[in-house]
């Protein structure tokens, strides 16, 4: 349950006041709060949030000398200092133990937290080394932090005495996070947030834990300008890329333009809803300003993988391994560039290298699932793709991926189960809902299918594909002016998006439709059709075989039908020279519909 910041005592001099709004009006008092929570968590060897609380100050004007404040100290901190600075020097150096056994029985916060931060960090640092020599990855991630039991007892007990600050409350969240006791976590992260709402830390982990918009409706947070970050980070995370958008923009707005995270989020954004020419120029322009930033290059890499861009990728992968060739980014970044030269085997190796630096990484795993997918080995794929659901259920991409196993091992109820949830992470997203129609076609529940094939199209078909597919079901059920339709549709599309691509398809729409009119006695729409047809090797004989028998019937008086209407409406760069088209009311799908 999240409690108000007031039940929560703390020592007055640790924090700010800050304001009840989400105002960004005052831009000198957020960077001061900036760099104030900066050094509070460098103290206490929150480095991630410190990091990002330093960046985003960065961004702002500089303050002048005498509004500079330096963290302020309480009476217990000033007790606790030599036993503090000996324990931070130690930590700083990983002899977590060490640091832990000379902080024990401080009384100050600050001391306290570093405590048993050490602690946690010793269990975690004790589970990796066990591990990594003697267990792949995959194992890796199951084994468990032996110290969480015994921090969560006493954490427990000091929560339940209102004795936590902030970070203590932070900390006891990623404790029971780590144990699977989510929603227990969630409670205590939503507090944390209200007891210090500067602190990044607590704000990314709450998002990490957070499935769907439903459960973002009912959590209590505080009305803070941190707020509008995390919300910004989360509509991101949960594919709400236009409220994400907006919510960046608004962000420039008000005066972080010159912040290098938000404008990496924006290039994540864009990214998430396929748009590869605009987060390809945002991430240039992003190393541009910073040459050497290395988080969210991996979601670079997998633009330049998309785009075939081998030397940019290659160019990327010796970049970023000068900088830091032990990154789980870099090693991301090199898989993908074998990956690209179809070396399947060494990119595997370096996903494998990624995880052993994180088991939680979540690209690594998705990356990794689709290598073995390319080497043929399913099992060792469903192993990956399932750890990277563990790790985050919203990876529509591991969802997307045990579906493509399953349909390759022939278990269509399987696929559509994961096809589902891939879709539900991604309903406007066309390849999901081919995928599920494809699905239903071979469980022949074809009303189904159909409803799935227009949906990929209404949404905007990715790869041109769903109106083919749902012309090939109307053609099987034997709905012969359906079928002309989705063909007439398809033939539409490809030549107004006006890009020069080979269509394997558009042979197999200009037969059907040859043939459609010759039945129809539409002799002029046939022969037009059956002229493209001749363009297409696959086709070639089939259409002039019937422009010679329309030329037959033609010359024998054979008049065309004036009766069976037809849904006939070619763009007119097809149309023969004078030739009549008709039109008739669009095709009445609404029974197909969802």
């Amino acid at each position: 349950m999240a409690a108000s910041p007031s039940v929560v005592p703390m020592a007055a001099p640790v924090m700010p006041v800050l304001s009840s709004s989400s105002d960004f009006s005052n831009l000198r008092e957020i960077k001061k709060q900036l760099l104030l929570i900066a050094g509070l968590t460098r103290e206490r060897g929150l480095l991630h949030s410190s990091k990002w609380s330093a960046e985003l100050a960065f961004s702002l004007p500089a303050l002048p000398l005498a509004e500079l404040q330096p963290p302020p100290i309480t009476e217990e901190d000033a007790q606790d200092m030599d036993a503090y600075t000996l324990a931070k020097a130690y930590f700083d150096v990983k002899e977590y133990d060490r640091a832990a056994h000379f902080l024990h029985g401080c009384n100050s916060k600050k001391a306290y937290f570093l405590y048993m931060y050490s602690r946690y960090l010793s269990g975690e640092k004790k589970k990796d080394d066990e591990t990594v020599d003697s267990l792949g990855p995959l194992e890796k991630g199951q084994v468990k932090n032996e110290a969480l039991r015994e921090l969560r007892v006493e954490l427990s007990k000091k929560h339940q005495a209102r004795e936590l600050d902030g970070f203590g409350l932070y900390l006891y969240g990623v404790v029971l996070r780590k144990l699977d006791l989510v929603k227990e976590a969630i409670d205590v992260f939503v507090e944390a947030t209200h007891v210090l709402p500067l602190h990044w830390g607590a704000w990314l982990e709450l998002c990490n834990l957070i499935t769907d918009k439903e459960m973002l409706k009912f959590l209590s947070l505080p009305d803070t300008w941190m707020k509008e970050f995390f919300l910004a980070h989360i509509y991101t995370e949960l594919q709400l890329i236009e409220e994400a958008l907006q919510k960046y923009q608004n962000l420039i707005d008000v005066g972080f333009s010159k912040s290098s995270y938000i404008v990496s989020q924006i290039a994540v954004a864009y990214h998430n809803i396929r748009d590869i020419d605009k987060a390809l120029s945002i991430f240039n322009e992003l190393r541009k300003q910073d040459p050497y930033r290395i988080e969210n290059m991996d979601t670079f890499s997998n633009l330049l993988y998309v785009r075939s861009m081998k030397s940019e990728l290659s160019y990327l992968a010796h970049n970023l391994c000068e900088i830091d060739k032990y990154r789980v980014e870099t090693c991301c970044v090199i898989g993908n560039y074998y990956s690209l030269r179809s070396q399947h085997e060494k990119a595997a190796l370096y996903f494998q290298r990624a995880l052993k630096l994180n088991p939680r990484y979540l690209g690594a795993w998705t990356l990794m699932g689709h290598e073995y997918m390319e080497m043929k080995n399913t099992s060792a794929a469903i192993q990956a793709y399932r750890h990277a659901i563990e790790v985050n259920k919203r990876d529509y991409r591991a969802w997307y991926g045990l579906g493509q196993t399953y349909e390759i091992l022939k278990m269509p109820f399987y696929c559509l189960y994961y096809y589902r949830r891939a879709h539900q992470l991604r309903p406007n997203d066309s390849r999901m809902l081919v995928a599920l129609g494809e699905c239903y076609e071979k469980l022949n529940q074809l009303v189904e299918a159909k409803k799935c094939y227009w949906r990929a199209y209404a949404v905007g078909d990715v790869e041109k594909m769903a109106l083919v597919k749902l012309a090939k079901l109307h053609e099987q059920l034997t709905e012969s002016e359906q079928a002309a339709q989705c063909y007439i549709k398809y033939i539409q599309d490809i030549y107004s998006c006006g890009e020069i691509v080979e269509h394997l398809e558009e042979s197999t729409a200009f037969r059907y439709l040859a043939q459609y009119y010759f039945k129809c006695k539409l002799w002029d729409e046939a022969s037009t059709c059956a002229q493209k047809c001749c363009a297409f090797n696959d086709t070639r004989e089939e259409g002039k075989a019937l422009l010679r028998q329309i030329l037959q019937l033609r010359n024998q008086g054979e008049t065309p039908s004036t009766e069976m209407p037809a849904p006939f409406f070619l763009p007119a760069s097809l149309s023969a020279n004078n030739t009549p088209t008709r039109r008739v009311s669009p095709l009445n799908l609404s029974s197909v519909t969802p």
